[in-house]
């Protein structure tokens, strides 16, 4: 139950914005927001660079560089009247003041990656902080930790440390252009996370603005709300500025493989051979298996399901051909398929790039866009091959599916579902990320169509009681908060992201913002009770 005064100013709101057309409202919020930030930082010309309107040079340019998903930059999708690039701290702070003064919602970028958009996209006047310009790296080689400014991506983040150290590394995702503010908020895993655990599970400090404007630490915003945001979204609950994390070790050398089979070479086999001991495997291997389509001159309808099996072992080569001999000799991995490097070559070879580009490929922050969808699930027991053959019937009706699948197990069991509010721990075998590209927005219905197909489809093969998704593929087909949405609504998709973690998040969310102020559309709600 809201506190009063609380509905009584979203009545207020409310009443306010049905009696005026929607420019006028717009531009008034707009006008009221720009008069409290240059008034607030004591010099209308400090805004210059800092705040651009939908008139501004800066502005077109600004909502290109995050604009991941393409089919969010169709004309129709509703835009910010200002986009916010801080250059201080502060200047968060008096943006979300202004903005709770002036009506406007907050949007937070730190890389643009959201899947849905939901960083940059809203159906309700709304301004965007972007926090490009807040990306400083500080690593002490001494305490193995680092400070990442939450505007910084990932491959910023493995330059620095590889610039420190040859036996250094973190945890984090492969894509090097994602933000580490929302990656390490939703829990964020890639090729070291059997061996150590989710980049969430690596923080240990943190610095958030909430909302009244504060900048808190650790110490300050205290531990219920310090585990809210490794792995609840730090959206729900203010705008994260900066995390201190761990590093890892890793050793000078690493092996690596990358072995694709078709169907008619036995990938069907294999694969189910994969199901039953990637999730077993030591800690220091990572075996994930990605299926695709290629075309095919056997098959009748001129295309084939490929699965890719890709290793990433914290080891050399002779001790990996050893386990793999000994694991999964059916893959049928040999030296030649084999080779080692140093962890940040792997970095870049897992990112797509040669391991001997320079590392400063690592630094380019616009990576290719295109337009997508994407879901998520999690699998407790290997699919049937008759799960299998059904699946890859579906994948065929399509030119470019892609399904990631990431396996569990190690270290990933270890850590309690309740140490962080990411729940998919011990009992997953694997995650599922599926994914779907086309070239135009004409198209779009048609491929979201498809998704939503593919993922009825697999229904019966995956979690259930929740059927479980992963935050950080963030999915609107699971249900829409429309503003006003109460904790019972929400845990439609909220059991799913969080399992039972979606309570203490959602009474969390009650303590720090009562009123709502950060939202989206599957956002955490308060609840009071």
């Amino acid at each position: 139950m809201a506190p009063l005064n609380v509905k009584l100013i979203l009545l207020s709101i409310t009443v306010f914005i049905s009696v005026l057309p929607a420019s006028s409202i717009y531009f008034d919020l707009e006008r009221s927001f720009l008069q409290c930030f240059s008034s607030s930082l004591g010099n209308p010309n400090l805004t210059i660079g800092v705040a651009s309107t939908q008139s501004s040079s800066s502005y077109n340019l600004l909502l290109q560089s995050f604009t991941r998903n393409l089919r969010f930059s169709d004309s129709k999708v509703p835009k910010p009247n200002l986009v916010v690039t801080p250059k201080a701290i502060y200047h968060i702070q008096k943006a979300v003041l202004c903005a709770k003064s002036s009506g406007l919602q907050v949007r937070v970028v730190s890389g643009g990656h959201d899947y849905e958009g939901l960083s940059y996209v809203s159906n309700i006047p709304y301004f965007i902080i972007d926090l490009v310009n807040l990306r400083s790296i500080t690593i002490d080689i001494h305490s193995e930790t680092a400070w990442i400014e939450a505007g910084a991506t990932l491959g910023e983040v493995y330059y620095a440390i590889a610039n420190h150290s040859k036996i250094h590394g973190f945890p984090a995702g492969s894509c090097p252009t994602v933000g580490v503010g929302g990656h390490l908020s939703g829990g964020g895993f890639g090729t070291i996370f059997r061996k150590y655990g989710l980049a969430a599970d690596q923080i240990i400090d943190a610095k958030i603005v909430d909302v009244n404007g504060k900048l808190l630490d650790r110490t300050s915003m205290g531990e219920d709300l310090f585990w809210a945001i490794r792995g609840g979204g730090g959206s729900s609950f203010g705008v994260i500025v900066a995390w201190k994390v761990k590093l890892v070790p890793v050793p000078p050398k690493v092996t690596i493989f990358n072995i694709p089979k078709t169907i008619d070479e036995g990938a069907a086999n294999i694969f189910m051979k994969w199901q039953t001991i990637a999730d077993k495997l030591p800690g220091e291997l990572f075996l994930h298996s990605v299926m695709g389509v290629v075309n095919s001159s056997s098959s009748s309808v001129g295309k084939t399901v490929t699965v890719s099996f890709t290793a990433l072992y914290l080891g050399s080569v002779d001790s990996l051909l050893s386990l793999m001999q000994k694991n999964f000799a059916e893959l049928g991995v040999q030296r030649e398929n084999c080779t080692e490097m140093s962890w940040i070559q792997s970095v870049l070879s897992f990112a797509g790039f040669s391991i001997d580009d320079p590392l400063e490929v690592l630094l380019q922050r616009n990576g290719t866009s295109g337009r997508f969808k994407a879901k998520s699930d999690y699998v407790t027991e290997p699919i049937p091959m008759i799960g299998v053959d059904g699946l890859w019937k579906i994948l065929l009706e399509e030119n470019s599916p892609v399904l990631i699948l990431t396996p569990y197990g190690a270290r990933m069991s270890e850590i309690s579902e309740y140490e962080t509010p990411f729940p998919h721990r011990n009992g997953s075998i694997y995650g599922i990320q599926y994914l779907v590209y086309w070239d135009s927005n004409e198209e779009t219905q048609k491929h979201i169509d498809w998704m939503r197909k593919l993922y009825a489809y697999m229904e019966p093969y995956v979690s259930k009681d929740p059927r479980a998704a992963y935050l950080n593929y963030i999915d609107l087909d699971l249900g829409v908060n429309r503003g006003n949405t109460t904790y019972e609504e929400a845990k439609v998709w909220g059991l799913k992201y969080f399992k039972y973690n979606f309570e203490r998040l959602a009474r969390i969310k009650a303590k720090v913002d009562p009123s709502n102020f950060f939202r989206h559309e599957q956002s955490i709600p308060p609840l009071f009770k």
